[in-house]
Parts: C-alpha cells; sequence; structure tokens
C-alpha cells in the first residue's frame, strides 16, 4: 500500500524538478513562463484523477513544446489555445479508436533509446545554466549533488532533492552571492489560473491552420506519453490501461486549452525522480500540480529565491538516473542490428529534439531488421522420385513479401520431372504477396505441361490462399 507522506514529499521533488524544464520549453514555444507553469498545474490535476498510469507526472514540456512554437511565431498564442483544444479532443478520439495498441510495434531496443536520448536531452537542457557563469555556481551544483546522493545514506525520510533545495536556498540567503535563482528565468503566475476561450474566428480557415499542428501535438504528446508509461511500468513491474491514459491525456490537454495553457505530456525526467523518492500513486501526480500553483502563488517570493544550481543539481541527478548504463555494455553482447536500433534512436532524438521522429525511426529500422531476419529464414528442398517422376520441393519459413522472392528462387518453373510435389507442413503464408507468388510458380509450371500438388498446408494458410487465388489447397 503507498505510504501517502511519501507519496506527497515525491510530488513536492517532482514539482520544483518540473519548474525549470517547464519554463524552458515555455521559452522554446515561444510563450510566457506562466502559459507553460499554468498547463502543468491543470495537467497534472485533470490527469492524477483521469490518467491510466498512476506515479506519472504530466507537464508542458517536451516535442509537443517544439511543434507549438511555429505556430505561436506565424499566428499567436490565441492560435495555440485553439490547437491545444483541438489536440485534446484528437487524443481522446486516439484512446476511443484503441490507436494505443501501436505500442505494440516499439521494440525495446527503441525504448532503450528513447530512455538514453532523454538523459541525454535533460543533462543538455542543464549547460545553458552552467556557461558563463561563476565558480560560486558550479560549488553550489557540486554541494547539491553532495546532498542528494549523501543525505540517503543518513537518513530516508525527506527526500534528498528537497534537503538540497531548502539547503542551496539558505545558503544563497546566508551568504549572497552571483548565482541565478528561479526569479531570474522568468516571470511567474501571481494568481490563479480562470478558464478563457480562444479568441480565435470560427470558420474553416482557422480549421485549416490549426488541425496540422494540433495533429501533430496530439502525436507526439501521446507517444511521449506512452513511452513514459512503458518505462513507468517496466520501472514498478505493474501495468497500466494505455488506453484510459490517451483519453485522460485528452481530457487534461482540452482543459488546459480552457485556462490558457500549452499542451503537455508524460515527463520522463519527472516521472523518474517521482518514482525513485517513492511516488507510486495518484497522489503524487496530484501533489506535482497542486503543489506547483501553491508554489507560484503563495508562495512566489521564496521560490524565487531558490538558486537554479540546485535544480541543476536535481536535474543531472534524474538525468544519470534515466539513462541505462547497462546498455552500453549490452553493445558488445547484443545483436548488431538492435543495437543499431537503440543508436539510430538516440542518435536521431538528440539530433532533431524530436521524440517522435527518434522513434519512427527505430521502430522502421527494427521492421526492416525483423523482416531481414525471417526471411533469411525460408528454405526450399528438393527431391526426386524416378519410379514416379515426381519432384518434391519441401518449403520451411515463413512466406511474406519480404521472404517472396527468395521462397520464387527455390523452384524451377522449367521442371524435367512431370509431376510437381509442394510440401508446405513446415510453412506458413502471411500475406498476399506470398500468395501472389505461389500462384505464380503453380501457373508457370502448368503452362509447361507440368502436374502441380500442394499439400500439409495449415488451416490459416489454407484460407488465406483460397480467398485470394483460384488454386486447389483441399479445404
Amino acid at each position: 500500500m503507498a505510504n501517502p507522506v511519501r507519496e506527497i514529499l515525491a510530488g513536492m521533488v517532482g514539482t520544483f524538478a518540473l519548474i525549470p524544464e517547464v519554463i524552458a520549453f515555455s521559452f522554446a514555444a515561444g510563450v510566457d513562463p506562466e502559459v507553460g507553469l499554468y498547463a502543468s498545474f491543470v495537467i497534472s490535476v485533470v490527469i492524477a484523477i483521469t490518467g491510466g498510469r498512476p506515479a506519472m507526472i504530466s507537464g508542458a514540456a517536451g516535442s509537443v513544446a517544439l511543434v507549438a512554437a511555429a505556430l505561436v511565431r506565424t499566428h499567436g498564442v490565441q492560435y495555440l489555445l485553439a490547437a491545444t483544444l483541438l489536440a485534446g479532443l484528437l487524443q481522446m478520439l486516439a484512446g476511443a479508436a484503441r490507436l494505443h495498441l501501436l505500442m505494440r510495434y516499439v521494440s525495446r531496443p527503441v525504448r532503450t533509446g528513447f530512455v538514453n536520448a532523454l538523459a541525454i536531452l535533460i543533462f543538455s537542457a542543464q549547460l545553458p545554466h552552467m556557461l558563463h557563469v561563476t565558480w560560486h555556481t558550479y560549488a553550489m551544483i557540486a554541494l547539491g549533488l553532495a546532498i542528494i546522493y549523501g543525505v540517503p545514506r543518513l537518513f530516508t525520510a525527506i527526500p534528498s532533492p528537497l534537503v538540497c533545495i531548502l539547503a542551496l536556498t539558505a545558503v544563497a540567503t546566508i551568504w549572497p552571492m552571483p548565482v541565478h535563482t528561479v526569479a531570474d528565468l522568468g516571470r511567474l503566475p501571481d494568481s490563479l489560473p480562470h478558464l478563457v476561450w480562444p479568441q480565435v474566428p470560427l470558420s474553416l480557415s482557422t480549421l485549416e491552420t490549426i488541425l496540422p499542428f494540433a495533429a501533430a501535438m496530439a502525436m507526439v504528446g501521446l507517444l511521449e506519453s506512452m513511452m513514459t508509461a512503458s518505462v513507468v511500468d517496466d520501472m514498478t513491474e505493474t501495468h497500466s490501461s494505455k488506453r484510459t491514459e490517451c483519453v485522460g491525456l485528452g481530457l487534461a490537454n482540452v482543459a488546459v486549452g480552457l485556462f490558457g495553457g500549452i499542451a503537455g505530456c508524460g515527463m520522463i525526467g519527472q516521472t523518474v525522480g517521482n518514482l525513485r523518492y517513492g511516488g507510486r500513486g495518484r497522489l503524487s501526480t496530484f501533489v506535482a500540480g497542486a503543489f506547483l500553483l501553491l508554489l507560484m502563488v503563495t508562495l512566489r517570493p521564496w521560490v524565487a529565491r531558490v538558486p537554479v544550481a540546485a535544480l541543476v543539481a536535481i536535474m543531472i541527478m534524474v538525468s544519470a538516473s534515466t539513462f541505462s548504463w547497462s546498455s552500453l555494455r549490452d553493445l558488445r553482447t547484443h545483436p548488431r542490428g538492435a543495437s543499431l536500433v537503440m543508436l539510430a534512436t538516440v542518435a536521431v532524438v538528440v539530433a532533431t529534439h524530436n521524440l517522435a521522429a527518434g522513434v519512427l525511426v527505430g521502430v522502421l529500422l527494427s521492421g526492416l531488421f525483423f523482416a531481414a531476419n525471417v526471411s533469411r529464414l525460408v528454405t526450399v528442398q528438393a527431391d526426386y522420385d524416378a519410379a514416379s517422376d515426381t519432384r518434391t520441393y519441401s518449403v520451411t519459413g515463413q512466406i511474406f513479401f519480404a521472404s517472396a522472392d527468395l521462397f520464387a528462387e527455390g523452384f524451377d518453373t522449367r521442371d524435367t520431372a512431370r509431376h510437381i510435389r509442394i510440401d508446405l507442413r513446415h510453412a506458413h503464408f502471411w500475406d498476399i504477396t506470398a500468395v501472389g507468388t505461389l500462384r505464380d510458380i503453380v501457373a508457370r509450371m502448368e503452362s509447361h505441361g507440368l502436374t502441380v500438388e500442394l499439400q500439409g498446408l495449415n488451416t490459416a494458410s489454407a484460407t488465406l490462399i483460397d480467398r485470394h487465388s483460384d488454386l486447389r489447397t483441399g479445404l
């Protein structure tokens, strides 16, 4: 059973981990920090109630912000709010249509590459805070990391990142020094969010403008959330409802659009931090959002004093915890294809900062390698019986679009034997390409006066062949 106190403390750590990344991605999207912070509050609270993956933290960050940036630059924030509403509706429709099942085609190397790429992006996002600064910043980061990794050796009642934030804020307050604070990151909210309606014309032209962006935001948001949910499933050894998560994320983004925020999705760095410090249920997700609003509105002057170095130290820890270090060792032992898929996923995500592009490349490579491996397993052996003047072709393997040519190469359609028997007991036909290839082989043999007999077809293959050809299978 979840520990409520631990859940609350883990959620509070998640809140502080949210702040720098949300503000950074708000700038990337071309909107004020308060737009992203309000959105993160709304998303966390709504998804805690409607989502399908407990303990997962969602907010206004990730590739969704990068997709939104082009719309903001060309049409402004009001069109972004309209696109956010539409993206939420599309996500709800995706959940209703069970499109989450497409996640089954994402292989483990792609997931590992996704996680490693996220870890690299999380770390690289901290580099601007460590450039062109005085030595005080580096000292504070080092002290923060020492606290984060050292405090758990002494006690675990309070998450060490929370101790890090309190300690470094106290140090910077008692001994003023030239270090950046949260107040330097951008204007913070000073009031509660309120309902708004996008101030855009309700016309077909507006729909044509926002639909491409809304579709991209919906797809990227679902992909990041589904991938993050899968990572949480693995880390906690539990199962989640991906369909419910799709619908819940859609509801959250509709709510965000109505409260003047930018669309969001699952955030793997903050989620890993939440899990690392005890978050396992919906309470930690809810606290991450509710505490964010409390900090921004009620404790705004105190939050503004938190050194950015404390947040950087936390995110460096999250980055190190997120990265799958064992995957580096596995590069020497795993099949080359799997390693290449993982590395390609990392490379594309890091190069483009687009998680969808990286995962898409990984899935395509996985499919190509799988098809190539399976196609090489097709064998055709020929045996001749002089007494009956019969040539028997024994086929073994999976016959589909990638192996059909190799299958065809095993036959001599101008065979000198008068009777041909094709033994398919150890073969399986998967698609119409395979059926068409078999039909062509039989037709060519018969055109040369040969008699052809098919035998040993399993029921599924025979049904497929009967449905899509005129061959006689015996069923």
